[in-house]
């Protein structure tokens, strides 16, 4: 009885607090380009991480730094730039491809997958939600509620493509067929959470599939949502 009982709690501790509590997937944001010759490894762990389940949500921002040494990126998005320097302002480093950023609190070498892994791992345990998320699409139009909670934070919609495969003409990658999965396209601002609980409706963004997510002022993630079609 003493052995079964031991058993069930070993079973009861692997399992991350993390998944029952929040339910919401961590966020990794890479940053790349099509242009560098170090990012494909990158890019091919983004892949491994989309095919993992829902428990991640892996985002590929182009950047545009790279535009201008050979090969232009046709996913490049300035948005992108401008959110990548803004971690650097706050992580203390110069903006660097490919990167990535676990739920937005933590840079990292993107290829590194054993410290990428890591952070992952800790941000599922901690998974902060400052409030639920529910974002339904119908018909080119999503409608999002945030629940009740306890914070400020920006109201984001993110527009991705699941996969592209691009033949490199130029650069770095000249003479390669790229694979780019959760291709970002867009990034909208639809609104602000200030702890009430909100709905807000707004049109679908460009890209295959969308998620919603509430990101402090310095881009913290503090709730994430996949977009789901309405019933």
């Amino acid at each position: 009885m003493l052995a079964r009982l031991f058993v069930a709690a070993v079973l009861i501790a692997l399992v991350p607090a993390s998944g029952v509590a929040a339910g919401r997937p961590v966020v990794v944001e890479l940053f790349t380009s099509q242009g560098c010759s170090s990012c494909p490894p990158a890019d091919a762990f983004v892949t491994d991480l989309a095919n993992r389940g829902d428990d991640i949500l892996p985002l590929a921002f182009h950047v545009t730094y790279w535009d201008y040494l050979g090969w232009k990126d046709p996913f490049s998005l300035k948005a992108a730039t401008e959110l990548q320097g803004l971690y650097a302002d706050r992580f203390g480093n110069d903006s660097f491809t490919p990167e990535i950023v676990v739920d937005g609190r933590e840079g990292l070498v993107g290829s590194d997958r054993v410290k990428v892994e890591a952070a992952i791992l800790a941000a599922s345990k901690e998974r902060i939600s400052a409030a639920s998320i529910n974002a339904t699409q119908r018909q080119g139009t999503i409608a999002i509620t945030v629940g009740a909670g306890s914070g400020n934070a920006r109201i984001v919609v993110i527009g991705y493509d699941h996969r592209h495969r691009t033949p490199i003409g130029r650069g770095e990658n000249a003479g390669r067929a790229l694979i780019d999965s959760n291709v970002v396209r867009s990034v909208n601002v639809v609104g602000n959470w200030t702890g009430q609980a909100v709905d807000i409706s707004t049109t679908a963004p460009e890209g295959e599939a969308s998620a919603v997510l509430l990101l402090d002022k310095d881009g913290s993630v503090l709730g994430a949502a996949r977009t789901s079609p309405a019933a």
